[in-house]
C-alpha cells in the first residue's frame, strides 16, 4: 500500500471542499473493492476522503410511495430494516446476499453503486426497480446512470447521497453465485411495477442491462409462459472462469423465468 493522507469530514460540504482542493484524492465508503486494491497497489491516491463520519448520509426513511435509502447504508442495515422489508422484501433479501457478514456490515449501497462493478448486485435492484441516484448537484435515473465496465454518469465532485426506489407491487431477485465471493455469475431481479414490468439482469456482461423483450412481454401479460424460451443475445455477455457467454445467456433465460414466476 503506498502513503496516503486521510481525512473524516463530519459533512458533505467539507468532503467537496477536500477533494476540490486534492488532486489525487479519492471517496472512501465502506472500503470493500477500493481497501484490497491499495493494498495489492492496484491504485495510488494522495489523499482518502472517509464519508463514514456523515451522519445525513445514513439512514432509511419512507418518502409517500417510495423508500430512500441514504448512500452510507450498509447493506446489514438494509437488510434487517423492518421498513424495507415490508415494502421491497426482494430489495432486503438482496442486501442480505451480498458477500459475508463483513462486507455486509461494512460496505455501503453508495459505495456499491458509484463502483459499478459488472458482477455486484446493487445495480439490479436500482435498475430492476427504476430507482433514481440522489447527488449533491442532480437526480439521475438508473437508466442513465451505469455507463459501463466501472463507469458511471458520476462527475468527478459528485457524491451519492441517497438512493430513491419507488415501490413495486411485487418484486424478485435471484442469483446464480460465485460460491467463493458471492457475486452474481447471472443475478436477475424482476420488478412488478404499477405500468409494467422491469426486468434487469448484473453479472452476465460488463455492466447490468434491462432485456426489453421481456419486458414488453410482460407488459402484454404477466405470466412465466410469456418469457418461455428467451431468446438472450450472446453478443455482450462475459466469457471468464466462472460461466461462458453461451451459459450465461441460457441461466438468464431460465432465471427470467423462475423469477417471473416467483411475482406472479
Amino acid at each position: 500500500m503506498y502513503d496516503f493522507e486521510y481525512h473524516r469530514p463530519a459533512n458533505v460540504e467539507d468532503a467537496l471542499k477536500l477533494i476540490g482542493e486534492r488532486g489525487e484524492a479519492k471517496l472512501l465508503a465502506g472500503g470493500m473493492s477500493l481497501l484490497p486494491s491499495l493494498k495489492m497497489r492496484l491504485a495510488r491516491y494522495s489523499d482518502l476522503v472517509d464519508l463514514g463520519g456523515i451522519a445525513e448520509l445514513n439512514g432509511i426513511r419512507r418518502d409517500g410511495n417510495a423508500l430512500v435509502i441514504g448512500a452510507m447504508t450498509p447493506h446489514a442495515v438494509v437488510a434487517a430494516s423492518p421498513e424495507v422489508n415490508s415494502t421491497i422484501p426482494a430489495l432486503a433479501s438482496l442486501a442480505n446476499g451480498i458477500g459475508d457478514p463483513l462486507v455486509r456490515n461494512r460496505g455501503t449501497i453508495g459505495g456499491s453503486i458509484a463502483n459499478s462493478d459488472p458482477a455486484a448486485d446493487y445495480p439490479a435492484g436500482v435498475v430492476g426497480l427504476g430507482a433514481t441516484i440522489i447527488t449533491n448537484q442532480r437526480e439521475i435515473e438508473a437508466d442513465e446512470f451505469f455507463l459501463g465496465l466501472f463507469d458511471t454518469a458520476l462527475a468527478p465532485r459528485e457524491i451519492i447521497t441517497a438512493v430513491r426506489f419507488p415501490i413495486p407491487r411485487k418484486a424478485v431477485y435471484l442469483k446464480l453465485r460465485q460460491q467463493a465471493s458471492r457475486f452474481a455469475v447471472v443475478g436477475v431481479f424482476v420488478a412488478r411495477m404499477g405500468n409494467g414490468a422491469r426486468v434487469a439482469v448484473t453479472g452476465a456482461g460488463p455492466s447490468v442491462f434491462r432485456v426489453k423483450d421481456a419486458e414488453a412481454a410482460l407488459a402484454r401479460k404477466f405470466d412465466a409462459s410469456v418469457v418461455k424460451g428467451l431468446q438472450i443475445k450472446q453478443d455482450n455477455l462475459s466469457s471468464d472462469i466462472h460461466a461462458s457467454a453461451e451459459y450465461r445467456a441460457h441461466c438468464t433465460s431460465v432465471m427470467i423465468g423462475r423469477a417471473v414466476t416467483a411475482v406472479s
